[in-house]
Parts: C-alpha cells; structure tokens; sequence
C-alpha cells in the first residue's frame, strides 16, 4: 500500500507545486495524447471486466436490508426521545441521530447513482424519502450538485465540492480572496474541523433555496417531504423535550452529523491535485489521479458508507456498495499494469495531509499579501 503523497511524474508533467496551484497536468508532457487514447481503450476494457464479473448489477436485497435496519435503530432514538427523561441520556441520543443522518445520506448518496434498483423512478423514490423526509436535504438538489462534481473532481471553476467561500484549495484562488474569506483562508487549517460541523446545515439551507426557486424534478414532492421532515423533527423534540433540552439536542445532532459527514467526504479528493479548468485531462486520469482511498476494513467500509473505496467508486459510479471490494482488486491491479498512480492511506494519514494542503495555500496566500502590501 502507498503511504506517500501521490507522485504524478511517472505518468503526467508533474504539478508545480504539486498541490497548491492549478494547472493542466497533461501540458508539455511527451507521449500524453497518445496515452490518452491507450487509456480510453484500456478503460472499455476494465468496464467490460468489471460487468463480467456482475459487478455492476443493482443490490435491492442488501440495500434493503441496510434500509430497515437504520429505520429500525431510528426507532429506536425516538423511543429513547419519547421515554427517558434523562438530559445527559438525550444528548446522546442526539449523538447517535447524527450517525443516524450521516449514513442515511450515504444510502440517499447511493440511490443517487442507480446502485439499489434497476428503475430510476425507485431509485429516485428511495431517495427522495431518505434525503428530503429523513434528512431534510433537497435530492435532485444535491443529485445536480454532485453530478457536477463526478464529471470534474477537483477542476477549478467546475467541480462544486472545492467552491466553497472561506476555503481555498489552490493557491491561485486563495490570492483571489478579499476581505473576511482572505482572512478564513489564510486560517484555514485551524477552521477546518469547526468549519465542518456546518456543512449539515449548509446543504440543508441550499436545499430550502433550491426548491424555493422552483428547480426540483419532484417539485411537489420536494416540498412536501422538506415540510413533513421539519414538521416531524421540530415538533418531535420540542414536544417531548423542555425548550432548552430541545435547543442543545438540535445543535449536538446537527453540529454532529456535519462533522461526521464532511469527514468521510473530505478525504475522498482535498488535498490531491487541483485541475485547471482548462485542462484536457482525460476521464480515467482525472477520476484517478484526483481521488484518494482511505484503507478497506470492516469498521472503515461500514463507517464511511463505501466512500472510502473513491477511486472504484468515481470510476463506476453505479457499482453498488457491497461490490467495492471486489471492485478495488480489478481496479488496482488495472491501474498497476498501465502506469496509473493509485494512491490509498490511512483515515489519519489522509487528514495528515489535508491540513497539510490547506496550511501550505494559506502560507502561499499570507506571503502574497505581505508581498502586496510592501510593495504598495
């Protein structure tokens, strides 16, 4: 297994710096574009493999089981909310709603890319109520988002996931930044974590605003699960809770499952390479090169939800969750046999350099506006 920072130069002109700043990895390299067209071939090749071995056939019998049994622990928390009369117990009980929500978002995430059944309207169904009703986050909203960001990981001005205010992923953005987001930027290692604990409530305002301006496939739909959740939710803990108990539970489920969720979707691609909007990388490296696995094992593949296996997943997105595994040895010996970096670390090792990646924009940035303002 690969425990470094990935190394480009064996298959791509290396990025200068190799994390900091954007750049067309493919420009000035000898021999890429006939690569390239290796690499499309080589590709229908491994997609043909990977169907031969079934792998990419729809799992409803496993997702239903993990279906009913999160509904079941559901029950569980609300039973708990509706019967003990223990605050301590309650903020606990809040903790356990937010890996609640987090891994519901993962089975919404997964109904999102056709894993679970073989009708796009059942698959649409499922996560609708998981997303909206459950998690009261807009589906087709966060669907468009994330489909933006499969088709471009880590490319500037078109991946959604790295166009984030107060965060700069490249050094080339952090200059750009002005005022209170230069300020987050130049910081933003020591914000990262408490930053994450919004990103919960984040997408649930953006959802509230993306059905407000009437964009939704399931319009009506939409709505009525958004309300239902929020009915529920609200109404469910301040009527079984005093006001204060409420509040707490609210911000310890919330500021929770934020954190949670943005933790096992970082690692996925911040701190691996940043693409020039430009650049004419093709599918196989950029979904590659861009992506990072976090190690296979039991408790990491339950805890994040597949995510950990990023590579097999941004490569075939509809490869259902519980065909990873057997996915990743396909794939990496693939990646071996043509050159491809594949890069897997440690849960630790990936946050090592995501703080890394963004302490080192934020000194390029610092250094920058020293520059400026001594020269002014």
């Amino acid at each position: 297994m690969i425990e470094e920072p990935i190394l480009l130069d064996s298959l791509i002109a290396p990025l200068n710096p190799p994390l900091t700043s954007a750049a067309d990895p493919l420009a000035g390299a000898t021999g890429d574009r006939s690569r390239m067209r290796e690499h499309t071939d080589a590709f229908a090749t491994l997609k043909q493999q990977i169907k031969q071995h079934g792998l990419l056939e729809k799992q409803l019998p496993f997702y239903t089981f993990m279906i009913l049994s999160a509904l079941g622990l559901l029950g569980g928390s609300i039973a708990i909310l509706a019967l003990v009369h223990i605050w301590w117990v309650q903020v606990l009980n809040a903790v356990v709603l937010a890996f609640l929500s987090t891994q519901f978002g993962f089975l919404g995430h997964d109904a999102g890319h056709r894993q679970i059944a073989k009708s796009t309207r059942i698959n649409d169904v499922i996560g609708l109520f998981l997303g909206n009703f459950l998690v009261g986050m807009s589906f087709n909203w966060w669907l468009d988002k994330h489909n933006r960001h499969h088709s471009n990981p880590n490319q500037l001005d078109h991946d959604p996931d790295i166009n984030i205010p107060i965060l700069a992923f490249s050094a080339d953005d952090g200059i750009q930044r002005t005022g209170f987001q230069r300020y987050m930027v130049r910081h933003q290692a020591i914000f990262f974590f408490p930053i994450l604990m919004l990103v919960a409530i984040d997408l649930q305002v953006n959802s509230i605003k993306y059905v407000l301006a009437g964009k939704a496939k399931y319009q009506v739909a939409e709505v009525l699960l958004l309300l239902a959740h929020w009915a529920c939710y609200l109404g469910a803990i301040f009527l079984l809770l005093p006001a204060w108990q409420g509040l707490i539970f609210i911000a310890v489920h919330q500021m929770l499952f934020g954190l949670y969720l943005g933790t096992t979707f970082a690692p996925n691609h911040k701190g691996m390479p940043i693409i020039a909007s430009e650049s004419k990388m093709n599918f196989l490296q950029q979904q590659v090169l861009t992506a990072r696995n976090v190690h296979a094992n039991i408790f990491n593949d339950y805890w994040y939800g597949g995510l950990n296996y990023q590579i097999e997943h941004h490569l075939f997105p509809s490869l259902p969750r519980n065909k990873l595994k057997r996915a990743q040895r396909i794939i990496r010996q693939f990646c071996a046999e043509h050159e491809i970096p594949y890069y897997e670390t440690g849960a630790i090792q990936s946050f090592r350099e995501i703080l890394a990646h963004l302490a080192e924009v934020s000194t390029i940035v610092t250094t920058a506006a020293q520059t400026n303002r001594a020269g002014a």
